[in-house]
């Protein structure tokens, strides 16, 4: 599909717009190809645009003065970041950035809030996907404390499952011991676990897919409250309920 094809409906967000709304944001938005490490923003940087992502995924890491970083969050055609935008934040604490590529439209962050001031629905959309995300957060934090490794990659791997089509992830294992802050060697042997159980096939570079509801069932409570809460207040995501 050549980028110029896809549309800004493509994001859940704006899908759900009335078509006044939609038209009146719409016409503000700019197409971007986010590139695998494209930065969205910096970490404690000025925030200029909000990016709205029909493809791809993309991370929140958190990084501590010392430079030690891990992952908040991520989001893909599900939302939008960095969510601070939504409130004039002005500058983002946490670094966003793609880890698989894809395409957005964007907003500056000036427009974003005089749009959120006269198109209700918008504002109110934004406000329930930064709330999710939050949520997913907190859910992120609570599986780094009490999930072995295995368990939480295997949530890992079905939320990215949830934003991306097809069943194949383009990871190297080196940005996922930074996503789960964990050592690489303990990457290698979590997938292993997996491959052996006949989850996923991991190849150099490359994650297949293999048995969804597998993955589901070994992450057992590391995944799916957040999702919940995703379809409770705004709509689909979750795979396995499409």
């Amino acid at each position: 599909m050549a980028q110029t094809t896809i549309q800004p409906s493509e994001n859940h967000l704006l899908a759900l717009l009335p078509q006044n709304e939609y038209a009146a944001v719409a016409c503000h938005l700019e197409p971007c190809e986010t590139p695998r490490g494209f930065v969205i923003v910096q970490a404690c940087a000025p925030i200029d645009h909000a990016y709205f992502p029909c493809s791809g995924v993309g991370s929140i890491i958190n990084i501590s003065p010392d430079g030690n970083r891990v992952e908040g969050g991520l989001f893909g055609r599900d939302g939008f970041a960095p969510t601070a935008a939504a409130i004039g934040a002005g500058i983002s604490i946490t670094q966003v950035v793609v880890q698989v590529p894809g395409f957005a439209y964007r907003l500056p962050q000036g427009k974003l809030l005089d749009l959120m001031k006269t198109q209700p629905v918008f504002a109110s959309l934004l406000h329930k996907s930064a709330h999710v995300l939050a949520i997913q957060a907190g859910f992120t934090a609570l599986s780094n404390a009490v999930h072995e490794v295995d368990e939480r990659l295997a949530r890992w791997i079905l939320m990215c499952h949830d934003r991306i089509d097809g069943d194949k992830l383009a990871l190297t294992h080196e940005f996922i011991s930074v996503m789960l802050a964990v050592r690489r060697p303990s990457v290698t042997t979590a997938l292993h676990v997996l491959e052996g159980k006949l989850f996923i096939r991991s190849v150099r570079g490359l994650l297949i897919i293999r048995d969804r509801a597998g993955l589901e069932e070994f992450a057992a409570d590391a995944y799916g409250k957040a999702e919940e809460e995703y379809e409770r207040l705004i709509g689909p995501l979750r795979k396995s309920r499409l």
